[in-house]
């Protein structure tokens, strides 16, 4: 039997998010990278292999975007992340939260992984759904009905707003997870943001704890 390699457990780090994962959260992120490197013999869903890596890219990373929603005590706030992929940000918030996530991607292959990852994981706060977002955010029963959009990886900022904010509930919240950020994305996404009916909120640069990479997460805010 191969044994996988044991992720750092880093809670001097995520206690910098005022937060600390239980044992039982640390117990399902290991079993988490387990059955995503097992699935990537199939499927090539990372390149992020090592633990080291998988924990600050996959982990810390999906939950720095929404740090301040780790202290809520709030579980009626409804999530769905868009073009989840392997599972990120969506899974890791699902295992830290209580609330209900929806995970979205248009790759039945890859959410049929994701149905049977969440069951190995007795994950029962996340389902799946198969569909592009621009289709699936102008669904009745899907369009202004969540009240965080979280987005990783897809496309242009633009785009980002685009298959967000639609989806949202006034006052909700999209969190645009970016690396490098410029002040012409900012002037564009502004204009974007405006027609569909949002501001954006907050742009925050962050170093990455291990590898000192330069992130930025986007905070766009429904009005109406």
């Amino acid at each position: 039997m191969v044994t996988s390699p044991l992720l750092p457990q880093m809670l001097d780090v995520w206690q910098q998010m005022n937060w600390q994962p239980t044992a039982a959260q640390q117990k399902k992120f290991q079993r988490l990278y387990e059955l995503i490197l097992a699935g990537n013999r199939q499927l090539n869903l990372t390149r992020i292999t090592e633990p080291i890596e998988f924990w600050e890219k996959h982990l810390w990373d999906s939950l720095r975007g929404i740090a301040p929603l780790l202290s809520t005590q709030d579980t009626d706030i409804k999530i769905i992340d868009i073009g989840t992929g392997a599972g990120f940000p969506g899974i890791p918030v699902a295992i830290a939260l209580p609330n209900h996530v929806t995970l979205l991607d248009s790759t039945r292959k890859k959410i049929t992984f994701l149905d049977n990852l969440l069951a190995e994981l007795d994950i029962q706060n996340a389902t799946t759904l198969v569909g592009r977002a621009e289709t699936i955010n102008k669904l009745p029963q899907h369009h202004q009905s969540y009240d965080v959009a979280l987005i990783r990886a897809v496309g242009s900022p633009l785009l980002c707003a685009e298959y967000t904010l639609p989806l949202l509930e006034p006052n909700g919240l999209a969190v645009l997870y970016r690396g490098q950020w410029t002040t012409d994305e900012t002037e564009a996404l502004q204009t974007k943001v405006k027609q569909l009916s949002g501001v954006i909120e907050k742009i925050e640069e962050f170093v990455t704890p291990l590898s000192n990479s330069v992130r930025h997460c986007v905070y766009l805010r429904k009005i109406f």
